[in-house]
């Protein structure tokens, strides 16, 4: 039996060794001892959820309020706009959480969640919530099916660019969303089946095709939808009779298009994406396809909140709370007997990892 591996000895090099292809040695991953080590963290703490959740969204906002009432440029608007970024960035995030609640579970919270965040942010929960789980399954990771998958290792380069760069008109889009189309979907059944399958989804493949919703869930993505474009058509009033400034607009702007890049820059460290065939994979293989970045606790967090920078232990084990991520990765990376498939998954930092996408990409351009 082989001793733990220091995470720091394995290099970049040897990383891609171990997990490029079709992973070969996914068969020699010990999940079940990595199942057993962790059977004591899979209870949420609702405490943790919402005075977390309660202190970054009210944080968030009175720092937009902050920054749409200080002077153009100034010292206190800029920071202002950091902190706002950050905060709701952190916020936001909780519809991961949310996603992998069990049905019945959470229920105020969620309801709390959408109002606060989701909505006025225009990413209501249902956006996100089954398109996540089926990226959880072996049937749909990494393949087609999969809306939060693209294989930027083996693609282009400038796909890797171009995706970050998209980040300046998700915002347009989103108010277009609910404030032109959602209307127009309340008139006719087939277009809102369309406009749910297509521009519904928090997903990186445009060409996903979302499944429709089961019949009780029709209501309840419908109240979603109606809701979010009040709040947008109320923000426009409140502007309309001079309650709201021109620079609040400004600000939710800037704010948003600050966490899509934030967001955009994590979802490339997220995963290896070396899948170009699509193929299916199983959890093991899942695993060696994703990517943990422990990093600094205090500055890794800030652009992976709420557990993400464990993403790859995330796939290991989906319905973990947040909160018990770091304790499970530690424990893993301390007393699994052999730990070198597991820490295989592992980078130094948002930049090793994105660097190391952008040179595989290169280089399966060069082939």
């Amino acid at each position: 039996m082989q001793a733990v591996v220091n995470k720091d000895e394995i290099d970049v090099e040897q990383e891609t060794t171990i997990v490029s292809g079709a992973h070969p040695e996914a068969e020699n991953f010990p999940l079940k001892e990595s199942r057993r080590l962790v059977r004591d963290l899979w209870k949420p703490n609702a405490r943790i959820y919402w005075t977390d959740f309660t202190i970054s969204a009210a944080l968030g906002w009175g720092a937009v309020a902050a920054a749409t009432l200080t002077p153009l440029g100034s010292f206190i608007q800029i920071i202002a706009i950091i902190i706002a970024t950050l905060a709701l960035y952190r916020g936001v995030i909780f519809i991961h959480e949310l996603a992998h609640f069990r049905k019945g579970t959470f229920t105020w919270y969620r309801r709390f969640w959408n109002a606060t965040c989701g909505m006025p942010m225009m990413v209501p929960a249902y956006t996100y919530a089954d398109v996540h789980i089926d990226h959880h399954k072996p049937q749909h990771y990494g393949t087609a099916e999969d809306g939060e998958y693209l294989p930027f290792a083996v693609d282009k380069p400038w796909k890797i660019i171009a995706f970050i760069i998209q980040a300046v008109l998700v915002p347009v889009l989103l108010v277009a969303r609910y404030m032109i189309l959602m209307p127009l979907t309340l008139l006719n059944t087939r277009f809102r089946n369309y406009i749910w399958q297509r521009a519904s989804s928090l997903v990186i493949d445009y060409n996903y095709i979302r499944p429709l919703p089961k019949k009780d869930q029709e209501s309840s993505w419908l109240i979603e939808d109606i809701i979010t474009g009040i709040y947008a058509y109320s923000a426009f009033a409140l502007f309309y009779i001079d309650v709201l400034p021109l620079a609040f607009f400004a600000v939710w702007y800037v704010v948003t298009v600050a966490i899509f890049i934030l967001n955009g820059l994590r979802t490339l460290a997220a995963h290896a994406y070396r899948n170009g065939g699509r193929e299916r994979m199983n959890q093991q293989q899942e695993f060696l396809d994703s990517v943990d970045v422990p990093g600094n606790r205090y500055i890794s967090s800030l652009w992976a909140p709420v557990g993400l920078r464990f993403h790859a232990t995330h796939h290991l084990f989906p319905g973990m709370p947040y909160h018990a991520l770091e304790t499970a990765y530690f424990r893993l990376k301390d007393e699994l007997p052999d730990n070198r498939l597991f820490l295989a998954a592992s980078r130094k930092n948002l930049w090793s990892a994105v660097a190391q996408l952008w040179r595989e990409s290169r280089a399966a351009q060069n082939r």
